[in-house]
Parts: C-alpha cells; structure tokens; sequence
C-alpha cells in the first residue's frame, strides 16, 4: 500500500488548466505537497502549470509508480494496459461512470479489475476523492480548494471513507471547527480493488496513525474486517451508511454497495471493540476526543462539575441511559470542596460550584473542584460543564495532565456567546482537552471511552 502514499513518481491523467474541471485541481493539489516526479497527462497541452506535458502515457520518458485518473471511464482499460507499459503500481481512479451507473458499468469495472491484476495493478476507487496525507502534504484528490496548504494540520487522526465529497465535507469540517490533525483520509468509493479492510490493516501498521475513523456502505470482508478490529488498542470509530431500507437502496445506487442488516453489523462492531456512531458530527466529535485521549483505566463512576444545577440533573440522566453511575465522592474530595463552598452547602455529585463560584470566584473554584474529582479514587471520568466568559483555559492545564497520568477521561460541554466559546474552545483543545456542544454526546464519548478499555483490557 505504501506506494499510493509516497509513489516514485505520478502520472495526471486528464489533467488541464481549466479551474472549472478536477484535472486542474487534482495537477495542483499535487505540486502543492508532492515532492517527486509529476507528469500531466492531456493531448491539448505542451505544458500545464509550468511543467512538460503529455499527449499519452506512453509518451512519458521514465516509468512512474502511480496514475490519478480523472477522465471519462470508458479510457480506462486503454489507461491500465499504457500504465502496465510504464511499470506502475496502481491507479487511483477518481472518475464516476462505474458499477454505481447500472449493469455497463458493472461490466466495465469487472474487466477493469481483470485486466489489471493481469499486470499486478492495484486499483483505488473508481468514483473517489483520492487521499491525503497530513505529515507528508501529499493530496491526491481533485478538492475544490487549497484550504489544505494552510489550514490542514499533521496529526494522528486517519479516515477511511466510501464517499467521495463526503470525504471533502469531512476534510472541510476538520479544518474549519480545529482540534484535530490529520494523519491519512483515504476516499475508497465503489472499492473495486482497495477496501476498507486493506486500509484499516494499513492504518493499524502505520506509526503516524493512532485513531482511526470510517464511513462506510458496507464491509467487504467482514471477519477480516473484525479480527483487525479485536486486534489493536488503536481507537476505531465507524459511520454504517444504509442502515434502513431507504438509506441500503441509496448506498446500491451511489456506491454499487450492499448495506446489509445493521443490526448484525451494529453488534459485531461492539462485540469487536469499534465504536459505532450514527452522524457525521458525532463521527467528527469522537474521532477529535479519542485523539485526545490516550489512557482510559476504567473503574467506578463519573463526576460532573458544573455551573448549573440543571445541567448537572441532565447530566446524571445521560449517564444513566448509559449504564455509568455518578461516583460516591470520599471523605478527603468532600474535605477539599468545602474549602472553597459557603458553609452551609455540602458537596455532592454532581457538583453544582455556582454558590461556590460567587464565594471564591471561577477559576479558584474550577481549579481547586478539579483537582480534587481528578485525584479521587471513586472517580474513573470527569465531565466539566463551563460557560465561557466564566474563565480562561489554561486553569485546567492540571486536569489535562492528571487525564493521561490517571488513565480518566475528561470531556467539557461548553457553552456561551460564540467569540468567548471559539477562543476558550481553542485553548482546551490545545491542552488535548475534548470539547463538545451537547452534553449527551459528552456522556456518550466517556462512555465509549469505558466501553472500549473495559473490552480491551487497557491500559
């Protein structure tokens, strides 16, 4: 698989200067990053983006390890047996036209794979964005934007998904809300060749990968597919598209995908450690806190530190519906809290700090309250409820040091007017402190968190 990642070389096939068609965008996407050798592919050009360009691929002077196909699907075949001649690896085919279009293009994809493992070609896609590499900046993918080149930071989260501007959405999603860096996103499409449990076993093997998240119509080697799953520490989060008869009739006619029964597939992903999720910010939440959160000693309960004793109640609910308890807190927590409580209040779970807050002010009460939760022993995960013009981010640097040391996940619900929470949010983030908009998707995460050390036997 490593030469789709860091290929010796790449042919553009279909590539232009017209910013109107992927064959531009894919050309520059690629000189953006990529390192190695380019070669534009198109018959109306000399030269495209200052370099020297091809009329055919049998007219490139040296052979090359990967094609990024982007023009109609009918050259395919032609392409595969040009591309053979050349001695490359594999072809990322980013055109649509395929299985996806009814019974001639099933037919067109089948001799397509035919014929190239004849010439041991892999083939990714057809009907895909491609992939990108966040530590190498190497995009293989015809996005509509150069966003990437400023706003795309390294990181440990990878992404394998079956749709192809879904792919961009989730790309887009990341930059734009932050908090998360980006190891590998891998856009596999109708998978003729390259599927999820190739990429998942590539993912798990890569260094630079520690959470992986994936959207995907079906499984196309489901015990392969869950023996990966049982057999790594790293995070698995997954999106199951089609999961009613609507959505399994759409995913036959978008990817050529058979959904199957979601509820078989729902059970075995928890049976085997993977996380199931069901939309796409939740997807996007999950993948952003696991990446956070590298330690989980599951133990006894939760502890909720909030600002309101309403959202407390809403809280201890959540947990609830989750099978989680709101840990007993022990004598020397209690001790502690009512250093910084009125006399007459006696601490309890939730810990609702607003009269506190108005006795010894936000940060003091935050600070020492978490302190506190953290260092007790009843206490396996910590919820903090914060408004944002209540306090700054750095106040919790204790806590976000205390969550990896101690193997207790945290997870802050934050709320306000939308320039406070942005900032504050970008602090706590920077602290690896996972934040989220809903405190239900908060108490879901802790949950899975537990869910998933309990099913592996971490730490």
């Amino acid at each position: 698989m490593e030469f789709f990642f860091n290929p010796d070389g790449v042919a553009v096939i279909g590539a232009t200067d017209n910013p109107f068609k992927g064959g531009y965008h894919i050309l520059n996407n690629i000189m953006g990053g990529y390192g190695g050798r380019i070669y534009p592919v198109n018959p109306r050009f000399q030269t495209l983006s200052g370099l020297p360009c091809y009329a055919s691929i049998d007219a490139i002077p040296d052979d090359f390890d990967l094609a990024i196909y982007f023009i109609p699907a009918h050259a395919l075949p032609e392409t595969i047996e040009q591309c053979a001649r050349k001695h490359a690896k594999g072809i990322i085919i980013e055109s649509a036209g395929f299985s996806e279009v009814g019974a001639q293009g099933q037919e067109l994809q089948r001799k397509c794979l035919e014929l190239a493992r004849r010439h041991g070609i892999r083939l990714w896609g057809p009907n895909c964005m491609g992939l990108l590499d966040g530590h190498r900046r190497h995009v293989f993918s015809f996005m509509y934007t150069d966003v990437w080149k400023t706003l795309m930071p390294p990181g440990n989260v990878s992404l394998i998904v079956q749709s192809g501007m879904l792919s961009a959405g989730f790309l887009l999603m990341m930059l734009e809300r932050g908090g998360v860096g980006v190891s590998k996103i891998c856009s596999i499409g109708n998978k003729c060749d390259i599927d999820e449990t190739e990429l998942l076993e590539f993912l798990i093997n890569d260094p630079l990968t520690e959470v992986i998240g994936l959207y995907v119509e079906s499984i196309t080697d489901g015990r392969r597919f869950l023996d990966l799953a049982r057999s790594t520490t790293k995070p698995i989060i997954a999106l199951k598209g089609g999961r009613s008869p609507a959505g399994a009739q759409a995913a036959l006619s978008h990817t050529a995908s058979l959904a199957g029964d979601f509820t078989v597939i729902e059970r075995a992903f928890i049976q085997a450690g993977v996380t199931p999720v069901y939309d796409l910010n939740e997807l996007m939440d999950f993948v952003r806190a696991f990446s956070m959160t590298r330690n989980v000693n599951p133990g006894n309960g939760a502890a909720v530190l909030t600002f309101s004793g309403g959202a407390g109640i809403v809280t201890a609910d959540f947990l609830h519906d989750r099978g989680l308890s709101c840990a007993e807190l022990s004598p020397a927590t209690r001790s502690e809290l009512k250093t910084v409580f009125p006399v007459w209040m006696e601490p309890s779970n939730p810990v609702d700090v607003w009269p506190a807050i108005e006795q010894s002010g936000p940060e003091k009460v935050y600070r020492t309250a978490a302190r506190a939760l953290m260092r007790d022993q009843h206490v396996d995960a910590l919820i903090i409820h914060i408004f944002a013009a209540l306090v700054k981010g750095e106040f919790l640097a204790e806590t976000a040091r205390l969550k990896d040391e101690l193997g207790k996940p945290v997870a802050v619900w934050l709320v306000g007017l939308r320039q406070p929470v942005h900032k504050l949010r970008a602090e706590l983030e920077e602290l690896d402190l996972p934040v989220f908009d809903e405190i239900g998707r908060a108490v879901s995460f802790i949950a899975s968190a537990k869910q998933r050390a309990r099913k592996r036997g971490m730490p």
